[in-house]
């Protein structure tokens, strides 16, 4: 191997990599099944990889791979429904709820998640949380996991999604009502909120 070419592997293993169970954590939001999920975030970086002299230093590589993940995404799912060059966020949320009615058992009960096992109690309650924000439209999905679990910037939400600031903002407070309310139906539900008369 060229000196060059492992001063460059070193460099993107640095800088990179540290983003892997960010990037799952998205990619299994998006296609809700770990395998597929695996093959996303892998797919995600032979590509960043291979792109990363195109990477410009100094800027948010956080944000760079996670566009990488999100352009990979719609490209495996605009093959997958052969669809023409164009695809919207409605056809998109169309198969998430397709495969997330498929497949939403069989994910939940591959999900792993890093902070390990919970008590009885948080983990049901995290479940309801999780349901909750995957049963999102996808474009309010991705805004408020880029901005609330992910805590990235407006600017960098806006750049992965190729939409102005104003609309990451408004998917953001739409997102977040729909949020609330199914959020609000659970704990009326479960009796933590007393029912009006």
């Amino acid at each position: 191997m060229k000196r060059e070419e492992i001063t460059r592997r070193k460099e993107f293993e640095e800088i990179a990599m540290g983003y892997v169970d960010s990037l799952y954590n998205m990619a299994l939001r998006l296609v809700f099944n770990k395998e597929e999920a695996e093959d996303l975030v892998q797919e995600t970086y032979l590509k960043a990889y291979r792109f990363f002299n195109t990477f410009q230093k100094g800027t948010n590589i956080k944000a760079w791979l996670f566009k990488i993940l999100r352009n990979t995404f719609i490209n495996k799912y605009r093959k997958k429904i052969s669809m023409p060059s164009e695809i919207f966020h409605e056809d998109i949320d169309a198969v998430n709820t397709n495969l997330a009615y498929e497949q939403e058992n069989k994910a939940l009960e591959e999900i792993d998640t890093l902070e390990g096992k919970y008590s009885d109690l948080s983990g049901i309650m995290e479940d309801d949380v999780k349901h909750a924000i995957d049963s999102l439209p996808i474009e309010y999905r991705e805004a408020i996991l880029f901005s609330d679990v992910e805590e990235m910037s407006y600017k960098d939400i806006a750049d992965i999604t190729n939409v102005p600031i104003g609309t990451v903002k408004s998917r953001l407070n739409r997102g977040r009502k729909l949020l609330q309310k199914s959020l609000w139906d659970y704990a009326k539900d479960r009796g933590f909120i007393k029912r009006g008369k």
